[in-house]
Protein backbone atom coordinates (compact mmCIF):
# COMPACT_ATOMS: atom_id res chain seq x y z
CA UNK A 1 0.00 0.00 0.00
CA UNK A 2 1.86 3.05 -0.80
CA UNK A 3 1.91 6.37 1.19
CA UNK A 4 -0.82 8.25 -0.21
CA UNK A 5 -3.19 5.13 0.33
CA UNK A 6 -2.15 4.82 3.98
CA UNK A 7 -2.58 8.17 5.00
CA UNK A 8 -6.47 7.80 3.21
CA UNK A 9 -7.29 5.02 5.28
CA UNK A 10 -5.94 5.83 8.33
CA UNK A 11 -8.10 8.97 7.99
CA UNK A 12 -11.35 7.06 7.04
CA UNK A 13 -11.08 4.72 9.94
CA UNK A 14 -10.59 7.63 12.47
CA UNK A 15 -13.30 9.63 10.93
CA UNK A 16 -15.71 6.66 10.87
CA UNK A 17 -14.42 6.01 14.44
CA UNK A 18 -15.30 9.29 15.82
CA UNK A 19 -18.81 8.82 14.32
CA UNK A 20 -19.23 5.53 16.62
CA UNK A 21 -18.47 7.02 19.50
CA UNK A 22 -21.18 9.65 19.01
CA UNK A 23 -23.90 6.97 18.86
CA UNK A 24 -24.13 6.57 15.11
CA UNK A 25 -23.69 2.89 14.28
CA UNK A 26 -25.45 2.90 11.05
CA UNK A 27 -23.87 1.46 7.81
CA UNK A 28 -25.61 3.50 5.51
CA UNK A 29 -26.97 7.05 4.66
CA UNK A 30 -30.62 6.01 6.10
CA UNK A 31 -29.29 3.37 7.81
CA UNK A 32 -31.86 1.38 6.32
CA UNK A 33 -31.17 -2.49 4.67
CA UNK A 34 -30.65 -2.31 0.56
CA UNK A 35 -32.78 -3.77 -1.55
CA UNK A 36 -31.84 -7.82 -2.92
CA UNK A 37 -31.33 -6.32 -6.72
CA UNK A 38 -28.93 -3.93 -4.85
CA UNK A 39 -27.49 -6.20 -2.60
CA UNK A 40 -26.49 -8.75 -5.13
CA UNK A 41 -24.70 -5.70 -7.86
CA UNK A 42 -22.87 -4.98 -4.59
CA UNK A 43 -21.68 -8.42 -3.90
CA UNK A 44 -19.30 -7.30 -6.89
CA UNK A 45 -16.11 -6.37 -5.48
CA UNK A 46 -15.69 -2.30 -6.55
CA UNK A 47 -13.59 -2.02 -9.76
CA UNK A 48 -14.74 -5.23 -11.67
CA UNK A 49 -16.73 -4.55 -15.02
CA UNK A 50 -20.04 -5.82 -14.24
CA UNK A 51 -23.00 -3.09 -14.28
CA UNK A 52 -24.33 -2.88 -11.25
CA UNK A 53 -28.09 -2.40 -12.63
CA UNK A 54 -28.95 -5.98 -12.97
CA UNK A 55 -31.44 -6.55 -15.13
CA UNK A 56 -31.64 -3.66 -17.25
CA UNK A 57 -34.97 -3.74 -17.48
CA UNK A 58 -35.78 -3.93 -14.29
CA UNK A 59 -34.26 -0.83 -13.91
CA UNK A 60 -35.52 1.13 -17.27
CA UNK A 61 -32.85 1.08 -19.54
CA UNK A 62 -34.14 0.20 -22.95
CA UNK A 63 -34.46 3.68 -24.19
CA UNK A 64 -31.08 4.91 -25.17
CA UNK A 65 -30.44 9.00 -23.04
CA UNK A 66 -28.03 11.21 -23.41
CA UNK A 67 -26.82 13.19 -20.10
CA UNK A 68 -25.16 16.63 -19.89
CA UNK A 69 -23.00 17.05 -17.06
CA UNK A 70 -21.00 20.57 -16.05
CA UNK A 71 -17.52 20.45 -14.78
CA UNK A 72 -15.31 22.97 -13.51
CA UNK A 73 -12.17 23.16 -15.01
CA UNK A 74 -11.19 23.61 -19.08
CA UNK A 75 -11.80 21.56 -21.40
CA UNK A 76 -9.48 18.62 -21.72
CA UNK A 77 -7.57 18.86 -25.36
CA UNK A 78 -8.43 15.03 -25.77
CA UNK A 79 -12.14 15.18 -24.62
CA UNK A 80 -14.00 13.88 -27.50
CA UNK A 81 -10.95 10.73 -26.97
CA UNK A 82 -11.71 10.01 -24.03
CA UNK A 83 -15.21 10.33 -23.65
CA UNK A 84 -15.77 8.95 -27.08
CA UNK A 85 -14.25 5.43 -25.22
CA UNK A 86 -15.61 6.34 -21.79
CA UNK A 87 -19.44 6.24 -23.85
CA UNK A 88 -18.70 2.94 -25.50
CA UNK A 89 -18.54 1.94 -21.97
CA UNK A 90 -21.61 3.93 -20.56
CA UNK A 91 -23.70 3.00 -23.98
CA UNK A 92 -23.18 -0.88 -22.96
CA UNK A 93 -23.78 -0.79 -19.82
CA UNK A 94 -26.75 1.56 -19.10
CA UNK A 95 -27.46 2.83 -22.42
CA UNK A 96 -26.31 6.48 -21.73
CA UNK A 97 -23.99 8.92 -23.26
CA UNK A 98 -22.23 11.60 -21.30
CA UNK A 99 -22.51 15.27 -23.00
CA UNK A 100 -19.70 17.41 -21.12
CA UNK A 101 -19.57 20.69 -20.80
CA UNK A 102 -16.66 23.06 -18.87
CA UNK A 103 -16.47 26.42 -16.95
CA UNK A 104 -13.39 27.87 -17.06
CA UNK A 105 -11.09 28.20 -13.72
CA UNK A 106 -11.07 32.12 -15.04
CA UNK A 107 -14.78 32.55 -14.73
CA UNK A 108 -16.52 29.30 -13.38
CA UNK A 109 -17.70 31.96 -10.05
CA UNK A 110 -19.65 33.32 -12.22
CA UNK A 111 -21.32 31.23 -14.12
CA UNK A 112 -21.71 28.56 -12.26
CA UNK A 113 -24.32 29.81 -9.86
CA UNK A 114 -26.49 31.51 -12.72
CA UNK A 115 -26.13 28.02 -14.91
CA UNK A 116 -28.53 26.80 -11.76
CA UNK A 117 -30.66 29.81 -11.54
CA UNK A 118 -31.24 30.14 -15.12
CA UNK A 119 -32.53 26.68 -15.06
CA UNK A 120 -30.35 25.58 -17.83
CA UNK A 121 -30.92 22.42 -19.17
CA UNK A 122 -28.48 19.83 -17.74
CA UNK A 123 -28.53 16.56 -16.08
CA UNK A 124 -25.10 16.52 -13.55
CA UNK A 125 -22.86 18.91 -12.38
CA UNK A 126 -19.66 19.09 -10.52
CA UNK A 127 -20.23 20.16 -6.87
CA UNK A 128 -18.49 20.45 -3.77
CA UNK A 129 -18.50 22.65 -0.32
CA UNK A 130 -16.04 25.69 -1.89
CA UNK A 131 -18.24 26.00 -4.41
CA UNK A 132 -21.67 26.51 -2.66
CA UNK A 133 -23.15 22.91 -2.38
CA UNK A 134 -25.01 23.88 0.91
CA UNK A 135 -26.35 27.08 -0.42
CA UNK A 136 -26.92 25.75 -4.47
CA UNK A 137 -28.79 22.23 -2.10
CA UNK A 138 -30.63 24.86 -0.21
CA UNK A 139 -32.06 27.11 -3.37
CA UNK A 140 -33.52 24.04 -4.99
CA UNK A 141 -30.43 23.31 -8.00
CA UNK A 142 -30.15 20.08 -6.98
CA UNK A 143 -32.40 17.03 -6.33
CA UNK A 144 -33.07 15.37 -3.09
CA UNK A 145 -31.09 12.00 -3.49
CA UNK A 146 -33.11 9.26 -1.36
CA UNK A 147 -31.81 6.03 0.20
CA UNK A 148 -34.49 4.58 -2.09
CA UNK A 149 -32.66 6.17 -5.19
CA UNK A 150 -29.70 5.27 -3.96
CA UNK A 151 -29.76 1.80 -3.17
CA UNK A 152 -31.82 1.06 -6.62
CA UNK A 153 -29.81 2.98 -8.88
CA UNK A 154 -26.34 3.64 -7.51
CA UNK A 155 -25.73 0.36 -5.81
CA UNK A 156 -22.43 -0.22 -5.58
CA UNK A 157 -21.78 3.38 -4.19
CA UNK A 158 -24.26 2.95 -1.63
CA UNK A 159 -22.55 -0.51 -0.26
CA UNK A 160 -18.74 1.10 -0.59
CA UNK A 161 -19.49 4.89 0.93
CA UNK A 162 -19.11 5.09 4.63
CA UNK A 163 -21.90 6.64 7.14
CA UNK A 164 -19.87 9.46 7.30
CA UNK A 165 -19.39 10.33 4.02
CA UNK A 166 -23.52 10.31 3.41
CA UNK A 167 -23.37 12.20 6.68
CA UNK A 168 -21.42 15.04 5.87
CA UNK A 169 -23.19 15.55 2.89
CA UNK A 170 -26.37 16.28 3.98
CA UNK A 171 -27.92 19.69 4.27
CA UNK A 172 -30.67 19.93 6.85
CA UNK A 173 -30.85 16.38 6.80
CA UNK A 174 -31.44 15.33 3.49
CA UNK A 175 -29.10 14.60 0.62
CA UNK A 176 -28.26 16.73 -2.70
CA UNK A 177 -24.48 15.28 -3.77
CA UNK A 178 -23.14 11.36 -4.21
CA UNK A 179 -19.94 12.69 -2.42
CA UNK A 180 -16.41 11.51 -3.10
CA UNK A 181 -15.44 8.32 -1.32
CA UNK A 182 -11.67 8.71 -0.47
CA UNK A 183 -10.20 11.48 1.99
CA UNK A 184 -7.83 13.88 1.39
CA UNK A 185 -5.97 16.23 3.23
CA UNK A 186 -6.73 19.46 2.52
CA UNK A 187 -3.97 21.77 4.25
CA UNK A 188 -2.06 24.38 2.12
CA UNK A 189 1.58 24.34 1.22
CA UNK A 190 3.68 26.56 -1.65
CA UNK A 191 5.43 25.10 -3.80
CA UNK A 192 8.59 27.42 -5.15
CA UNK A 193 11.46 27.87 -7.21
CA UNK A 194 14.27 26.02 -5.27
CA UNK A 195 17.00 27.38 -7.56
CA UNK A 196 16.25 30.99 -6.45
CA UNK A 197 16.49 30.40 -2.81
CA UNK A 198 19.73 28.82 -3.56
CA UNK A 199 20.69 31.35 -5.76
CA UNK A 200 20.21 34.00 -3.13
CA UNK A 201 21.95 31.55 -0.32
CA UNK A 202 18.40 32.20 1.90
CA UNK A 203 17.04 29.74 4.86
CA UNK A 204 14.66 27.29 4.54
CA UNK A 205 11.40 28.30 3.78
CA UNK A 206 9.60 26.83 6.95
CA UNK A 207 7.75 29.88 8.25
CA UNK A 208 5.68 33.07 7.34
CA UNK A 209 8.76 35.34 7.90
CA UNK A 210 11.19 33.17 5.84
CA UNK A 211 8.38 33.02 2.89
CA UNK A 212 8.45 36.94 3.29
CA UNK A 213 11.90 37.16 2.88
CA UNK A 214 11.74 34.94 -0.31
CA UNK A 215 9.39 36.85 -1.68
CA UNK A 216 10.74 39.67 -0.84
CA UNK A 217 14.40 38.87 -2.55
CA UNK A 218 13.00 37.79 -5.55
CA UNK A 219 11.31 41.34 -5.83
CA UNK A 220 14.47 42.51 -5.84
CA UNK A 221 16.52 40.87 -7.36
CA UNK A 222 15.02 38.83 -10.53
CA UNK A 223 13.58 40.96 -13.19
CA UNK A 224 10.66 39.34 -15.05
CA UNK A 225 9.59 36.68 -12.03
CA UNK A 226 6.94 38.03 -10.02
CA UNK A 227 6.96 36.19 -6.64
CA UNK A 228 3.68 35.30 -6.35
CA UNK A 229 0.70 34.77 -8.36
CA UNK A 230 -2.91 33.66 -6.99
CA UNK A 231 -5.33 31.55 -7.73
CA UNK A 232 -8.25 33.30 -9.80
CA UNK A 233 -11.51 33.07 -9.29
CA UNK A 234 -14.33 35.07 -6.63
CA UNK A 235 -12.34 34.77 -3.82
CA UNK A 236 -13.70 36.45 -0.51
CA UNK A 237 -10.36 36.43 1.36
CA UNK A 238 -6.62 36.84 0.50
CA UNK A 239 -5.15 33.12 -1.37
CA UNK A 240 -2.66 32.81 1.21
CA UNK A 241 -5.34 33.04 3.90
CA UNK A 242 -5.92 29.68 4.31
CA UNK A 243 -2.18 29.04 5.14
CA UNK A 244 -1.57 32.05 6.90
CA UNK A 245 -4.85 32.65 8.90
CA UNK A 246 -6.43 29.17 9.06
CA UNK A 247 -3.52 26.72 9.38
CA UNK A 248 -1.59 29.51 11.52
CA UNK A 249 -4.17 29.72 14.08
CA UNK A 250 -5.63 26.47 14.03
CA UNK A 251 -8.91 27.92 13.18
CA UNK A 252 -12.12 26.23 10.93
CA UNK A 253 -13.46 29.03 8.90
CA UNK A 254 -16.29 27.22 6.92
CA UNK A 255 -15.17 26.95 3.67
CA UNK A 256 -13.84 30.52 3.22
CA UNK A 257 -17.36 31.94 2.58
CA UNK A 258 -17.72 33.92 5.37
CA UNK A 259 -14.91 35.80 7.89
CA UNK A 260 -15.96 33.63 11.10
CA UNK A 261 -14.50 30.85 12.59
CA UNK A 262 -14.22 28.89 15.79
CA UNK A 263 -10.51 27.69 17.32
CA UNK A 264 -10.51 23.91 16.43
CA UNK A 265 -9.33 23.19 19.54
CA UNK A 266 -12.68 24.55 21.18
CA UNK A 267 -14.83 22.33 22.71
CA UNK A 268 -17.69 24.67 22.81
CA UNK A 269 -17.22 26.15 19.15
CA UNK A 270 -17.23 29.40 20.20
CA UNK A 271 -17.76 31.56 16.54
CA UNK A 272 -16.13 34.52 16.19
CA UNK A 273 -15.78 37.60 13.93
CA UNK A 274 -12.47 37.19 11.96
CA UNK A 275 -11.77 40.63 11.22
CA UNK A 276 -12.19 41.99 14.37
CA UNK A 277 -9.28 39.63 15.51
CA UNK A 278 -6.03 40.99 16.21
CA UNK A 279 -4.52 37.55 14.24
CA UNK A 280 -6.38 39.30 10.96
CA UNK A 281 -5.26 42.59 11.73
CA UNK A 282 -1.23 41.21 12.03
CA UNK A 283 -1.52 39.45 8.79
CA UNK A 284 -3.13 42.30 7.33
CA UNK A 285 0.27 44.68 8.02
CA UNK A 286 2.30 41.34 7.07
CA UNK A 287 0.61 41.25 3.20
CA UNK A 288 0.57 45.11 3.53
CA UNK A 289 4.56 44.74 4.03
CA UNK A 290 4.91 42.66 0.73
CA UNK A 291 2.62 44.29 -1.51
CA UNK A 292 4.98 47.39 -0.70
CA UNK A 293 8.03 45.45 -2.02
CA UNK A 294 5.83 43.89 -5.02
CA UNK A 295 5.44 40.01 -4.14
CA UNK A 296 2.42 39.91 -6.20
CA UNK A 297 1.32 42.07 -9.59
CA UNK A 298 -0.84 45.39 -8.58
CA UNK A 299 -3.33 43.76 -11.06
CA UNK A 300 -3.89 40.89 -9.00
CA UNK A 301 -7.05 41.47 -7.82
CA UNK A 302 -8.29 41.26 -11.72
CA UNK A 303 -6.35 38.90 -13.01
CA UNK A 304 -7.06 35.88 -15.15
CA UNK A 305 -3.92 34.41 -15.22
CA UNK A 306 -3.63 30.87 -14.38
CA UNK A 307 -1.00 30.60 -11.64
CA UNK A 308 0.00 26.98 -12.46
CA UNK A 309 0.72 27.98 -15.91
CA UNK A 310 2.95 30.80 -14.94
CA UNK A 311 4.74 28.95 -12.36
CA UNK A 312 5.53 26.04 -15.13
CA UNK A 313 6.68 28.99 -17.52
CA UNK A 314 9.10 30.27 -15.03
CA UNK A 315 6.82 33.70 -14.60
CA UNK A 316 6.15 33.48 -10.73
CA UNK A 317 8.20 32.04 -7.94
CA UNK A 318 5.99 30.46 -5.86
CA UNK A 319 2.33 29.78 -6.01
CA UNK A 320 -0.22 28.28 -3.21
CA UNK A 321 -2.14 25.02 -3.45
CA UNK A 322 -2.68 21.54 -1.88
CA UNK A 323 -0.67 18.74 -1.86
CA UNK A 324 -2.04 16.94 -4.36
CA UNK A 325 -2.22 19.77 -7.33
CA UNK A 326 1.26 20.61 -6.48
CA UNK A 327 2.54 17.24 -6.32
CA UNK A 328 0.92 16.56 -9.43
CA UNK A 329 2.26 19.92 -10.99
CA UNK A 330 6.06 18.91 -9.41
CA UNK A 331 5.81 15.32 -11.33
CA UNK A 332 4.81 16.67 -14.64
CA UNK A 333 7.27 19.47 -14.55
CA UNK A 334 10.29 17.09 -13.65
CA UNK A 335 9.00 14.24 -16.48
CA UNK A 336 9.43 17.39 -19.03
CA UNK A 337 12.98 18.46 -17.73
CA UNK A 338 11.93 21.55 -16.65
CA UNK A 339 15.19 23.97 -16.24
CA UNK A 340 13.72 25.05 -12.59
CA UNK A 341 14.25 23.35 -9.53
CA UNK A 342 11.54 22.63 -7.74
CA UNK A 343 10.49 22.73 -3.93
CA UNK A 344 7.70 22.37 -1.45
CA UNK A 345 7.17 24.64 1.67
CA UNK A 346 5.13 23.30 4.66
CA UNK A 347 5.21 27.48 6.40
CA UNK A 348 3.21 26.38 9.34
CA UNK A 349 4.65 22.75 10.28
CA UNK A 350 3.81 22.51 13.45
CA UNK A 351 0.42 22.81 13.75
CA UNK A 352 -2.78 20.30 13.47
CA UNK A 353 -3.48 18.91 10.01
CA UNK A 354 -6.83 18.18 9.26
CA UNK A 355 -8.57 15.92 6.20
CA UNK A 356 -11.06 17.22 4.45
CA UNK A 357 -14.87 16.35 4.45
CA UNK A 358 -16.49 14.09 1.41
CA UNK A 359 -18.39 17.16 0.16
CA UNK A 360 -15.07 18.18 -0.55
CA UNK A 361 -15.66 17.25 -4.24
CA UNK A 362 -18.87 15.22 -5.56
CA UNK A 363 -21.26 15.34 -8.44
CA UNK A 364 -24.82 16.43 -7.96
CA UNK A 365 -28.29 15.61 -10.29
CA UNK A 366 -29.96 18.75 -11.83
CA UNK A 367 -33.08 18.88 -10.03
CA UNK A 368 -35.15 19.17 -12.94
CA UNK A 369 -33.54 16.67 -14.85
CA UNK A 370 -35.60 14.37 -17.07
CA UNK A 371 -33.46 10.96 -16.01
CA UNK A 372 -32.30 11.05 -12.36
CA UNK A 373 -31.89 6.95 -12.53
CA UNK A 374 -29.95 7.02 -15.45
CA UNK A 375 -27.35 9.97 -14.03
CA UNK A 376 -27.38 8.04 -10.78
CA UNK A 377 -26.17 5.14 -12.38
CA UNK A 378 -23.74 6.66 -14.32
CA UNK A 379 -22.00 7.89 -11.17
CA UNK A 380 -21.89 4.82 -9.53
CA UNK A 381 -20.24 3.31 -12.67
CA UNK A 382 -17.65 6.55 -12.75
CA UNK A 383 -16.62 5.97 -9.44
CA UNK A 384 -16.51 2.19 -8.64
CA UNK A 385 -16.28 0.61 -12.20
CA UNK A 386 -12.09 0.41 -12.18
CA UNK A 387 -12.80 0.21 -16.21
CA UNK A 388 -14.79 3.81 -16.75
CA UNK A 389 -12.77 5.14 -13.03
CA UNK A 390 -9.57 4.57 -14.68
CA UNK A 391 -10.82 6.53 -18.31
CA UNK A 392 -12.51 9.70 -16.23
CA UNK A 393 -10.22 9.49 -13.70
CA UNK A 394 -6.82 9.19 -16.32
CA UNK A 395 -7.62 9.58 -19.94
CA UNK A 396 -6.18 6.26 -22.11
CA UNK A 397 -3.71 3.53 -21.36
CA UNK A 398 -0.60 4.18 -23.18
CA UNK A 399 -1.61 7.13 -24.40
CA UNK A 400 -2.09 9.70 -21.22
CA UNK A 401 -1.00 7.66 -18.40
CA UNK A 402 0.70 3.92 -17.47
CA UNK A 403 -1.05 1.63 -15.31
CA UNK A 404 1.26 0.36 -12.75
CA UNK A 405 -0.14 -2.40 -10.69
CA UNK A 406 -3.43 -1.84 -9.57
CA UNK A 407 -3.22 1.37 -8.03
CA UNK A 408 -0.04 3.43 -9.56
CA UNK A 409 0.36 4.88 -12.68
CA UNK A 410 2.99 7.21 -14.60
CA UNK A 411 2.37 10.24 -17.21
CA UNK A 412 2.26 8.95 -21.02
CA UNK A 413 3.58 11.26 -23.65
CA UNK A 414 -0.01 13.06 -23.80
CA UNK A 415 -0.64 13.19 -20.38
CA UNK A 416 -1.19 17.30 -20.27
CA UNK A 417 -3.71 16.44 -23.06
CA UNK A 418 -6.60 15.10 -20.42
CA UNK A 419 -6.14 16.76 -16.98
CA UNK A 420 -6.87 19.97 -15.12
CA UNK A 421 -10.68 19.90 -14.76
CA UNK A 422 -13.17 18.58 -11.93
CA UNK A 423 -13.25 14.83 -12.84
CA UNK A 424 -12.45 14.23 -9.03
CA UNK A 425 -15.97 14.64 -8.27
CA UNK A 426 -15.20 10.82 -9.00
CA UNK A 427 -13.33 9.95 -6.59
CA UNK A 428 -13.15 6.58 -4.94
CA UNK A 429 -10.43 3.87 -3.25
CA UNK A 430 -10.11 3.65 -7.11
CA UNK A 431 -8.02 6.04 -7.70
CA UNK A 432 -4.24 5.66 -8.77
CA UNK A 433 -1.64 7.44 -7.22
CA UNK A 434 1.27 9.14 -9.82
CA UNK A 435 4.32 6.38 -9.35
CA UNK A 436 6.40 9.24 -9.78
CA UNK A 437 5.22 11.63 -6.79
CA UNK A 438 7.86 13.93 -5.61
CA UNK A 439 9.43 12.22 -2.62
CA UNK A 440 8.91 15.22 -0.90
CA UNK A 441 5.04 15.09 -1.30
CA UNK A 442 5.44 11.28 0.28
CA UNK A 443 7.64 12.61 3.00
CA UNK A 444 5.19 15.59 3.80
CA UNK A 445 2.37 12.72 3.71
CA UNK A 446 4.38 10.21 6.48
CA UNK A 447 4.70 13.24 8.25
CA UNK A 448 0.85 14.47 8.68
CA UNK A 449 -0.54 10.82 8.60
CA UNK A 450 0.05 10.83 12.58
CA UNK A 451 -0.87 14.20 12.77
CA UNK A 452 -4.48 14.42 11.51
CA UNK A 453 -6.48 16.24 13.83
CA UNK A 454 -10.35 14.87 14.48
CA UNK A 455 -12.08 17.64 16.50
CA UNK A 456 -15.93 17.49 17.97
CA UNK A 457 -17.60 19.98 14.72
CA UNK A 458 -15.46 18.44 11.98
CA UNK A 459 -18.70 16.97 10.54
CA UNK A 460 -20.79 20.14 11.47
CA UNK A 461 -22.42 21.75 8.37
CA UNK A 462 -23.90 25.31 8.55
CA UNK A 463 -27.07 25.77 7.18
CA UNK A 464 -27.49 29.51 5.76
CA UNK A 465 -31.14 29.14 4.84
CA UNK A 466 -32.26 31.78 7.53
CA UNK A 467 -29.32 34.27 6.87
CA UNK A 468 -29.11 34.29 3.47
CA UNK A 469 -29.59 38.16 2.88
CA UNK A 470 -27.12 38.73 6.07
CA UNK A 471 -24.67 36.12 4.17
CA UNK A 472 -24.80 37.60 0.06
CA UNK A 473 -24.48 41.13 2.29
CA UNK A 474 -21.21 40.20 3.76
CA UNK A 475 -20.06 38.80 0.60
CA UNK A 476 -20.31 41.83 -1.14
CA UNK A 477 -18.26 43.52 1.80
CA UNK A 478 -15.61 41.09 1.40
CA UNK A 479 -15.31 41.59 -2.19
CA UNK A 480 -15.14 45.58 -1.90
CA UNK A 481 -13.35 46.25 1.07
CA UNK A 482 -12.19 43.13 2.24
CA UNK A 483 -9.97 41.59 -0.43
CA UNK A 484 -8.41 45.24 -1.54
CA UNK A 485 -7.22 45.73 2.03
CA UNK A 486 -5.72 42.08 2.54
CA UNK A 487 -3.93 42.80 -0.95
CA UNK A 488 -2.27 46.05 0.24
CA UNK A 489 -3.94 48.21 -2.14
CA UNK A 490 -5.42 50.56 0.64
CA UNK A 491 -2.54 52.73 1.80
CA UNK A 492 -4.18 53.13 5.52
CA UNK A 493 -4.34 49.46 7.07
CA UNK A 494 -5.97 51.17 10.60
CA UNK A 495 -8.62 52.80 8.49
CA UNK A 496 -9.33 50.76 5.69
CA UNK A 497 -9.34 47.84 8.44
CA UNK A 498 -11.75 49.98 10.25
CA UNK A 499 -14.04 50.76 7.76
CA UNK A 500 -14.44 47.01 6.94
CA UNK A 501 -15.38 45.94 10.23
CA UNK A 502 -17.71 48.64 9.99
CA UNK A 503 -19.27 47.61 7.11
CA UNK A 504 -19.57 44.13 7.53
CA UNK A 505 -21.41 44.90 10.83
CA UNK A 506 -23.93 47.04 8.64
CA UNK A 507 -24.65 44.07 6.42
CA UNK A 508 -25.30 41.78 9.00
CA UNK A 509 -22.21 39.48 10.57
CA UNK A 510 -23.56 39.16 14.07
CA UNK A 511 -26.94 38.19 13.22
CA UNK A 512 -24.77 35.49 11.02
CA UNK A 513 -22.58 34.44 14.02
CA UNK A 514 -25.69 34.16 15.79
CA UNK A 515 -27.22 31.44 14.07
CA UNK A 516 -24.21 29.65 13.33
CA UNK A 517 -23.56 29.61 17.40
CA UNK A 518 -27.15 28.37 17.77
CA UNK A 519 -26.84 25.63 15.04
CA UNK A 520 -23.11 24.72 16.69
CA UNK A 521 -25.35 24.78 20.03
CA UNK A 522 -27.68 22.45 19.10
CA UNK A 523 -25.39 19.93 17.16
CA UNK A 524 -23.09 19.61 20.12
CA UNK A 525 -25.92 18.78 21.95
CA UNK A 526 -27.12 16.54 20.09
CA UNK A 527 -24.22 14.41 19.30
CA UNK A 528 -23.36 13.96 22.96
CA UNK A 529 -20.36 16.31 23.25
Amino acid sequence: MNKKKRLTLLSGILMISLLAACGNNNGNAGGSTSEPQASAAATEAAGTNASPAGDSGTVGTSQPVTLKMIFVGPKPVDYDLVFGEINKKLKEKVNATLEAEFLDWSDWAQKYPLKLAANENFDLIYSANWAGYNDQALKGGFLELTDDLLQKYAPMTWEAMPEVGWGQAKVNGKLYMVPQNRGETIEKLILYREDLRKKYNLPEINSPEAYANYLKTVSEKEQGVTPFVPETGDWKLHNLDRVLLKQQNEWNMFDFDLPIGFKLTDPAGKVFNVYETPEFKELVYYYKDLADHNAWSKSALNSKLDHQQEFRAGKTASITHNLGTLGALMTDMREKNSPYELALADITPDKKKSVAVSTQNGVSIHATTKNPERSLMVIDLLQNDKELHDLMMNGITAVHYNPVGDDKYTNAEKNANYTGFSNWGFNSPLNRDNASFPDEGNALTDKWEGEVYHYPLETFVFDNSKVKTEVANVGNVMLQYGIPLEYGSVKDVDGGLAKLQAQVKEAGIDTIIAEVQRQIDEFLANSGQ
